[in-house]
C-alpha cells in the first residue's frame, strides 16, 4: 500500500466555543492509502488538549510508511497491532491510519464496515447537533438555524448556564443534552442537574476536570441526570475505573486511536453496564463517516462535526435532521 498524507484547513460556520477554547479554523490530517486502483481515506483532528497538533500527527504517520508498503489491507488486525506498537501513544496518527485502512479493506471486500460487522443500520440513533457557547441571543439564533434537529447538544461552563437553557427551551421542545467540558465543580453539577432535568435535559457530559475522578463518585450518586464521560474516556484501559463514577462513555475515534480500539471500548462498556455514545471533534466527512459505521452499537450519537463546517472537502454519510444514512459507500473527495 502507498500512504499519502496532507494537512487540510476546514472552516466553521460559526465560531465554536467551549468552556476552554474557541475555534474558527481547524487543521486536520488526512490519509490516503492506495492499493492498485482502490484507495481508502482516513483522518485525524488533533487537539492540543490531548497534546497533539497537525504537524506532529503528519510526522508520526511517516513512521508507518514502510509497514504500509508491505501490508495486506485485508489483514487489518495484524497491521493495526503493528502500527500501534510503532506509534505508542501517538493516537492521532493511529486513528488516521486505522480509518484509512478500514476504508480500503471495506472497498476491497465490496461492502461497508457496518455490513461486514453484521450491524443493522436501522438501529443507528439520531445524532445531536451542537450549539457552542456564545451570548444568549446568539445561541438562540443558532438554535433557530438548527430547528430541523430534534436533539441539541448545548455547550455550557459559564456563569449563566441555567439562563441559557431556559432561553433555549422557550424556542423548542427538542431534546437537550449539555456538555460542560470540565467547567463545573461537583457541587455545581449536583445542584444544576435538578434544574436542568426540569428543563428537559437528557444528560450531562463531562462536568468535572478529568483529574477529579474520585469526586465523580458523589456526582454519579447524587446527580438528577445521567453523567457521560468524555475527557475521562480516552482508551479501553480507562473504562473499568469509570464504572460507578459515570453512567456512560463518549468514544471519539481520534482520542482512542480509531475503529479497532473503539470496538474494544464498546465491549468493555457493555460488560460494565455503561451506556455508549460516539462523539467527534470538528472533523470532515471522513472521520464522521468512519464513526457512523459503528453507530448501531451506540445509545447516543453526537456525530455532527462535518455539518458544523462550511467547506468539507469530502462527502460521505449524510446527516438529514440528525438521521445518519449508512450507505453502501463510505467517503469520497468532492
Amino acid at each position: 500500500m502507498k500512504l499519502q498524507t496532507a494537512i487540510e484547513e476546514i472552516h466553521l460556520r460559526h465560531t465554536f466555543t467551549i468552556s476552554r477554547e474557541s475555534q474558527d479554523v481547524v487543521r486536520v490530517v488526512t490519509v490516503e492509502l492506495s492499493d492498485g486502483e482502490l484507495s481508502g481515506f482516513g483522518e485525524a483532528s488533533p487537539s492540543s488538549f490531548y497534546g497533539e497538533d497537525a504537524e506532529g500527527v503528519r510526522e508520526d504517520l511517516q513512521l508507518l510508511e514502510a509497514l504500509a508498503a508491505d501490508a495486506d489491507p485485508l489483514h487489518y488486525r495484524d497491521v493495526l497491532e503493528q502500527a500501534a506498537e510503532l506509534l505508542g501513544d501517538r493516537r492521532g496518527a493511529l486513528c488516521a491510519f486505522d480509518t484509512a485502512l478500514f476504508d480500503l479493506a471495506s472497498r476491497k471486500l465490496g461492502a461497508p464496515l457496518w455490513r461486514i460487522l453484521g450491524l443493522n443500520p436501522e438501529r443507528t440513533p439520531l445524532s445531536s447537533f451542537t450549539i457552542g457557547i456564545d451570548t444568549v441571543e446568539r445561541m438562540v439564533s443558532k438554535l433557530r438555524e438548527a430547528a430541523q434537529y430534534p436533539i441539541l447538544k448545548v455547550k455550557l461552563g459559564t456563569p449563566r448556564d441555567i439562563e441559557i437553557i431556559r432561553e433555549l427551551r422557550k424556542e423548542t421542545d427538542a431534546v437537550f443534552r449539555v456538555d460542560a467540558n470540565c467547567g463545573w465543580t461537583a457541587r455545581e453539577t449536583i445542584e444544576k442537574s435538578a434544574e436542568l432535568k426540569a428543563l428537559g435535559v437528557e444528560f450531562i457530559e463531562q462536568p468535572l476536570p478529568p483529574e477529579e475522578l474520585d469526586a465523580m463518585e458523589e456526582v454519579c450518586r447524587k446527580s438528577s441526570l445521567p453523567v457521560i464521560a468524555d475527557e475521562n474516556s480516552i482508551l479501553p484501559g480507562d473504562i473499568p475505573q469509570l464504572a460507578g463514577r459515570f453512567h456512560g462513555i463518549n468514544i471519539k475515534l481520534v482520542k482512542c486511536g480509531g475503529i479497532l480500539p473503539a470496538l474494544r471500548m464498546v465491549h468493555l462498556a457493555r460488560t460494565l453496564g455503561l451506556r455508549v455514545m460516539f462523539g467527534c471533534m470538528i472533523e470532515t466527512s471522513i472521520l464522521i463517516s468512519a464513526a457512523a459505521q459503528l453507530g448501531p452499537l451506540a445509545d447516543y450519537l453526537d456525530l455532527d462535526g462535518n455539518v458544523l463546517i462550511s467547506d468539507d472537502p469530502y462527502a460521505g454519510v449524510e446527516n438529514e435532521a440528525g438521521r445518519l444514512s449508512l450507505s453502501e459507500g463510505w467517503v469520497r473527495r468532492r
